[in-house]
């Protein structure tokens, strides 16, 4: 009987788990047009743009309803490296680990390939494991155009009924010489991620003019996204 009680107090004293609003899967991308200079301004980049200001609070600003956070590397078909598994953020303490492990994540050895369609397939397959996530979204960052495996245009296909969301950080070229070029190139990986990649109602992509410029990138992405979520919820708790 007392087994029984103890056991039944604790049942009580459980906090009861949380609902999640938002499932976000960032899938960022090492191929061989990547170097290890432009990998760490990806991975420092992403922490960074996690502990600004106005992201960190969007992140947080519901305790009874929280965002979870996965990140993978991808190349070529078949190779996906998961840095961060399904992390719940619930405080500012779970933000500064996530950035602590970006940070002091090193490079692996990866193919050289560039297999957007798999990376596309491989971010839903993640997120089929948030099934009671009130949105869940792919965050798809690139540098080039698909030369491996399933087509996007595929992949798309394929996940069009899948319940998700995909959008795009495309990362143009990062050499100030080009000048002009650099904005066509930049221009021209934006309208193939637009066509063949992102997926679901208020799909965007936002665009890098270079690794430099990733930070920035991320942060003006992750406000969108979160905030699109936060005027969605307050439209809901508005109505009569």
């Amino acid at each position: 009987m007392k087994r029984l009680l103890a056991a039944l107090l604790c049942l009580i004293a459980a906090p009861a788990a949380s609902e999640c609003r938002q499932a976000l899967a960032l899938g960022l991308d090492v191929s061989g047009s990547v170097d290890s200079q432009e990998y760490r301004l990806q991975l420092d980049g992403l922490a960074a743009a996690l502990q600004q200001a106005e992201v960190a609070q969007m992140i947080l600003s519901n305790s009874a309803a929280s965002v979870r956070l996965a990140v993978f590397e991808w190349s070529e078909t078949g190779h996906q490296r998961v840095i961060l598994d399904w992390a719940e953020v619930r405080s500012s303490r779970d933000l500064d680990r996530i950035s602590a492990l970006l940070n002091n994540t090193r490079r692996s050895a990866a193919p050289q390939g560039t297999a957007v369609g798999s990376a596309m397939l491989f971010g839903a397959q993640l997120l089929s494991r948030q099934p009671d996530c009130w949105k869940r979204t792919l965050d798809l960052s690139g540098d080039g155009k698909h030369n491996l495996g399933p087509h996007p245009r595929d992949a798309k296909r394929a996940l069009q009924f899948a319940g998700i969301t995909i959008n795009g950080l495309v990362v143009g070229a990062d050499d100030p010489k080009h000048g002009d070029k650099r904005y066509v190139q930049a221009g021209e990986l934006s309208a193939y991620y637009k066509a063949w990649v992102i997926l679901g109602p208020n799909a965007f992509v936002e665009v890098a003019l270079g690794f430099e410029a990733y930070e920035d990138a991320m942060i003006r992405k992750l406000i969108r996204e979160l905030g699109g979520l936060i005027l969605s919820e307050a439209g809901k708790t508005a109505r009569p």
